[in-house]
């Protein structure tokens, strides 16, 4: 199975290619440029590099969320798009379910994190192992003293993982909780996650039209504050 990801949920960018559980190309750039502006590009150019067609893929998968409103529906438009253009199915991604899976090799509890101010953030934990991850909480907006109370008697590694995890392991610090932060270049989400997280959905039955993706905010945006939040991603 083909699957093109996208990954337009926080500050930096990335698109991949994956063939049954293999990242044949991905994209990345984090240079302050909007989504909208290079987005595409890095689409073109992989599709290109590989010697590929949006037809020959077999789904288009995007992170949905939670991560920055206006990334997201950039992202999840594109996918939309995309999918719509050439008639595949598409697979709405948890942005922590991806990131999740950057350390599923640390066995132990993982605690994925972003940043969602006031003292919260956007948190999903999940047991990994030997490199099996098993969903413990939905996504969800929690405090970080909520988040500390939770983990605090857990005696598994911890491992530390999303644009949130100094906050976490600055709080879990200073309360005794012994954690580590995922390596630097794991530490973030990007499409080759979204992509292996994709083709774990697909297999489970997972794909939806292009008309039926939607993204998942956990908060509404602030310009919608009425709009009915969708169920959580399990």
């Amino acid at each position: 199975m083909k699957i093109l990801a996208l990954e337009t949920s926080a500050k930096a960018v990335s698109a991949a290619v994956s063939e049954n559980g293999r990242i044949l190309a991905s994209g990345y750039q984090d240079t302050g440029l909007t989504h909208s502006r290079t987005l595409m590009p890095i689409v073109e150019h992989i599709l290109k590099n590989t010697d590929l067609k949006l037809s020959d893929m077999d789904a288009i998968a995007v992170a949905v969320g939670p991560g920055s409103f206006t990334g997201i529906r950039i992202g999840v438009s594109a996918a939309k798009g995309l999918a719509f253009s050439v008639d595949k199915p598409a697979v709405g991604v948890s942005t922590l379910a991806a990131m999740a899976r950057n350390v599923a090799f640390f066995d132990g509890l993982i605690v994925c994190a972003m940043d969602a101010r006031r003292s919260q953030v956007y948190n999903a934990n999940f047991s990994a192992e030997n490199g099996i991850l098993t969903r413990l909480t939905p996504d969800r907006a929690v405090s970080l003293d909520e988040l500390a109370e939770e983990i605090r008697n857990n005696p598994r590694p911890i491992t530390l993982v999303g644009d949130g995890a100094h906050l976490v392991y600055a709080r879990f610090t200073e309360q005794g909780i012994p954690c580590r932060m995922a390596p630097p270049h794991l530490i973030m989400q990007n499409a080759m996650s979204v992509a292996l997280e994709a083709e774990a959905l697909a297999a489970q039955g997972k794909l939806v039209s292009a008309q039926e993706l939607e993204a998942f905010y956990l908060r509404p945006p602030q310009a919608d504050p009425l709009k009915k939040k969708p169920a959580p991603i399990q």
